[in-house]
C-alpha cells in the first residue's frame, strides 16, 4: 500500500474504492473471527490485543463487534510510517486509539465514536502501530502520550521489523 492510508477504527478504510462484482459488497458485513493475540505492556497497564495483519482484517477490524473485554484490544501495525485516519463505520462499540511511532512511542490518543463515519486524523506523519480500546482504558490506566509500548518479544521494532543481514 503507497501513500496516505485511511484506516478504520474498525477496520481499515480503502484510499480509493475497491472494484467488486455487483453482487459483492464493498465492505464487510459481520464480525471477523477473534485474530491471534499479543500482549503488549503500555506501562504497568497489560493488555491483549488481537492482531489486525492481513488487508482483509485490517479492513475489517472491529466492525460489526458488540463487545470488548476491558484490557483487550485490537493491534493494527501498518507498513510503514504514515499520518493515519481512522473511522467507525460499522462500529457500534465507542473505542480509544493510540496512535505510535516506530519506536514504540505514543504520540497521540484519540476518541472514536460508535457509528461515526467521520474520519479521524492524526496530526503526526510518523504513526507505524495503532493500538485501539475500549472508550477510555488509556484514561482509566493513566497512560498518555510520551509512554512507550512493548510487546512480549520486547520492544515493537524487535518484534514488528524484520532485518536483513
Amino acid at each position: 500500500m503507497l501513500g496516505v492510508l485511511a484506516l478504520a477504527g474498525c477496520g481499515k478504510k480503502p484510499a480509493t474504492p475497491m472494484p467488486v462484482a455487483q453482487d459483492q459488497p464493498v465492505f464487510p458485513t459481520h464480525a471477523q473471527s477473534k485474530l491471534p493475540t499479543l500482549r503488549l505492556w503500555l506501562g504497568a497497564s497489560e493488555v491483549s490485543a488481537e492482531m489486525a495483519l492481513s488487508r482483509m482484517q485490517i479492513e475489517t477490524g472491529m466492525m460489526f463487534r458488540t463487545n470488548l473485554e476491558e484490557n483487550s484490544g485490537m493491534f493494527f501495525p501498518l507498513q510503514q510510517p504514515q499520518q493515519a485516519r481512522f473511522w467507525m463505520l460499522h462500529c457500534p462499540l465507542p473505542l480509544t486509539a493510540a496512535f505510535i511511532d516506530p519506536q514504540g512511542q505514543i504520540l497521540e490518543i484519540h476518541e472514536l465514536h460508535a457509528d461515526d463515519t467521520n474520519t479521524v486524523a492524526t496530526d503526526s506523519r510518523n504513526i507505524l502501530y495503532v493500538l485501539e480500546m475500549n472508550q477510555g482504558w488509556f484514561a482509566r490506566h493513566h497512560i498518555e502520550p510520551g509512554t512507550i509500548v512493548r510487546s512480549e518479544a520486547g520492544t515493537l521494532e524487535e518484534t514488528f521489523i524484520r532485518r536483513t543481514p
